[in-house]
C-alpha cells in the first residue's frame, strides 16, 4: 500500500471526527449565543420594568410620619412648590402648626373615638376643650383667634353671634362679661382686667356656644378661587351647616395650578384634623376640581362657597 493510499485511508474517519466535532462546536455556540442573546433581552425587560416600577414609586405620595408640623408631615408633591408666606402671617401660621404624632387618631371632647377615623390625615395639636362646643365654624374661629392672639392683634379678636351681637375680646380681657338672657346679649363689669391664656379660652368658649357657620359666613367676603390663599375658608351656613378651612398651598411654576390641604373639626366637637381626599391618592386637593360640587370625607361644597378673612 502506497504513502498516499494509507492516508486517504486513515485520515478519513479523523476528517469525519473533525468535521462532526466542528459542526457540534457551531451547533452548541450558537445555541449559547441564543441563549445568551434572550438572556439579555429578558435581562434588559427586567431593568425597564424596574426602572419603570421606580418612578411609579417616586410618584406615590406618602406622609414624612416624623414631621411634627403640616409642612413637615406632607411634602410637596412632585413638579410643585409651597407658595412662600412672610412668617407673621396666618398662612405661615395655619402651615406651622403643630401635629399630634403620626397615625393618632381624633378624639371627641368627651374623650371617645371619632367613628369615621378614614376622614383623617392628621391631627393637629390644640386642645378641643371638655365641651360640645369646638365644632366646624369653631375650630376655623379659634384658629384665626389663636392667631391674632399670638401676634397680640387683640383689638381684631372679635366675632359676632348669630344673632348679631359683636363679642369682643378686648371687652372680654378688660374684665366684663357676657350675659345671656334669652335672646338678649348684654355686657356686664364682674371683675378686673384679665390678659391670661385662661381667660382668652373662656372668651372662646362663649363665642362657639353663641357663634355658628350661619355669623361666620356672614362675617367673611367672599374670594374667587382663582384668588384662594391658605386661611381661606370653604363655608355653608346653616343649621347644620358645615365649614373648613385652608391650611397650606403649593402650586406649580410652569402650569400655575394649585393645590390645597383642607382641616375641620366636626360634630360632635372634636380634634381639629387635616381631611384625606377622598377623590385622589393624596390629601391634596387640586384647586382645578373645586369649580362645582366637591367631596371631602364628611360634606360636599361648591367652588362658590369660598370666603376669606
Amino acid at each position: 500500500m502506497g504513502v498516499r493510499e494509507f492516508a486517504k485511508d486513515n485520515l478519513r474517519p479523523l476528517r469525519k471526527l473533525f468535521i462532526s466535532s466542528s459542526l457540534k462546536l457551531i451547533f452548541f455556540g450558537s445555541f449559547y449565543l441564543l441563549l445568551l442573546a434572550c438572556s439579555t433581552e429578558g435581562s434588559t425587560d427586567v431593568v425597564a420594568h424596574s426602572t419603570q416600577e421606580n418612578v411609579l414609586l417616586d410618584t406615590v405620595y406618602t406622609l414624612d410620619t416624623i414631621g411634627n408640623t403640616i409642612e413637615k408631615r406632607f411634602p410637596v408633591p412632585v413638579g410643585f412648590s409651597r407658595v412662600e408666606y412672610d412668617d407673621n402671617t396666618f398662612a405661615y401660621f395655619l402651615r406651622t402648626l403643630p401635629l399630634k404624632s403620626a397615625n393618632s387618631p381624633v378624639y371627641l371632647y368627651d374623650g371617645s373615638l371619632k367613628r369615621n377615623q378614614a376622614a383623617v390625615s392628621a391631627v393637629v395639636d390644640i386642645d378641643v376643650g371638655r365641651r360640645d362646643l369646638q365644632q366646624c365654624a369653631d375650630a376655623v374661629i379659634r384658629l384665626r383667634a389663636e392667631y391674632l392672639w399670638q401676634q397680640k392683634e387683640y383689638d381684631a379678636i372679635q366675632f359676632h353671634f348669630t344673632n348679631g351681637f359683636l363679642a369682643k375680646y378686648t371687652k372680654w380681657r378688660s374684665g366684663q362679661r357676657i350675659r345671656v338672657n334669652g335672646n338678649e346679649v348684654s355686657w356686664t363689669s364682674s371683675r378686673g382686667e384679665d390678659s391670661s391664656y385662661k381667660a382668652f379660652r373662656s372668651y372662646l368658649n362663649m363665642v362657639f356656644a353663641y357663634a355658628g357657620t350661619l355669623s361666620v359666613a356672614k362675617e367673611l367676603k367672599e374670594q374667587s378661587l382663582s384668588q384662594i390663599e391658605a386661611g381661606d375658608v370653604f363655608i355653608q351656613g346653616g343649621s347644620p351647616g358645615h365649614a373648613i378651612i385652608v391650611v397650606d398651598m403649593v402650586v406649580h411654576p410652569e402650569t400655575h395650578q394649585k393645590r390645597i390641604l383642607l382641616a375641620q373639626s366636626y360634630m360632635p366637637a372634636q380634634d381639629i384634623h387635616v381631611l384625606q381626599n377622598p377623590n385622589a391618592d393624596s390629601p391634596w386637593y387640586e384647586v382645578s376640581t373645586l369649580e362645582g360640587v366637591f367631596r371631602t370625607p364628611e360634606w360636599s361644597f361648591k367652588g362658590s362657597d369660598l370666603r376669606k378673612f
